[in-house]
C-alpha cells in the first residue's frame, strides 16, 4: 500500500477557487458528527486525476473519532458542478468511510497514510472499471498479508456497511456514505461459502478496523 503525504488543509478545506457545494455537502456531514473538529488531518492529491494523476480521489479526510480515525473520502461525487448523467445521485453515488481503531498503532503516521492508499485503490476500480460498491458487500482482495502498512495483521479485504452519516443530499445529486470494515481471510471465505453473512459478520465485529483483533471464524 503506497503512503500518502500528511497535510494540512487550509481554511476553505480546498484549493478550488469554483464554488464546490458537493465538496462543502460532504465536509457539513462530517462537522455536524465531530463539531469543532474544523482541520481534520487531510491527505491531498498533487496531480488531480483528470489531469494525468494517479490518485482518482481529489482528497480524503481523517477526523479524530476518539478510540479511532473516521475517514471520509472526496472524489467519488462531483465536487463541483454537476457531470454525473443520474439525475438523482452525485457522481459514482457514493463516498467511502472507514473508521481505523487507534489501539494497536506502532506507527500511526504510516498507517494513516497506508489507509489512504488503499482508499485510491478502491477508488480506482470505479473510475477504472465501472465497479460499484454498496452497503452489506464483500470485497475479497485475495492477499494473504495483513492491510496495515507492516502486513502482520490478519485483516485482508472488507465488509461493507452504511455510514453513520447516511445519505446526504447535494446540490448534484444524493451522495451514500459506504463504510469499509475490515475483515480476515477465514471470514470472507466463510461469506463466500455462505456459511456466514455480511450483516451477520458486522454484528459480531462491530464497524471498526481493528488491525489487533482475532478472527471470528
Amino acid at each position: 500500500m503506497t503512503e500518502r503525504k500528511e497535510t494540512a488543509l487550509p481554511e476553505n478545506r480546498h484549493q478550488e477557487e469554483v464554488p464546490t457545494p458537493g465538496w462543502d455537502a460532504i465536509t457539513a456531514a462530517f462537522d455536524a458528527l465531530y463539531p469543532g473538529q474544523d482541520n481534520p488531518l487531510h491527505f491531498g492529491c498533487l496531480i488531480p486525476w483528470r489531469l494525468g494523476g494517479p490518485d482518482p480521489l481529489q482528497g480524503i479526510s481523517a477526523y479524530d473519532g476518539g478510540d479511532c480515525f473516521h475517514f471520509v473520502t472526496y472524489g467519488l461525487t462531483d465536487l463541483c458542478e454537476k457531470e454525473g448523467k443520474d439525475p438523482h445521485y452525485s457522481g459514482f453515488g457514493y463516498e467511502f468511510t472507514l473508521k481505523l481503531r487507534k489501539a494497536g498503532l506502532e506507527d500511526e503516521r504510516a498507517e494513516l497514510g497506508c489507509v489512504a492508499g488503499i482508499l485510491q485503490a478502491l477508488a480506482r476500480l470505479t473510475f477504472e472499471k465501472g465497479e460499484q460498491f454498496y452497503p452489506n458487500e464483500y470485497i475479497y482482495t485475495g492477499q494473504e498479508t495483513g492491510m496495515d502498512a507492516r502486513g502482520l495483521s490478519r485483516l485482508t479485504g472488507f465488509i461493507t456497511a452504511e455510514d453513520e452519516a447516511g445519505t446526504i443530499d447535494t446540490p448534484n445529486g444524493k451522495v451514500d456514505f459506504i463504510k469499509l470494515i475490515g475483515v480476515t481471510d477465514a471470514e470472507l471465505k466463510a461469506i463466500m461459502a455462505k456459511t456466514l453473512r455480511v450483516q451477520e459478520l458486522a454484528e459480531k465485529i462491530g464497524d471498526l478496523t481493528d488491525y489487533t483483533r482475532e478472527s471470528v471464524v
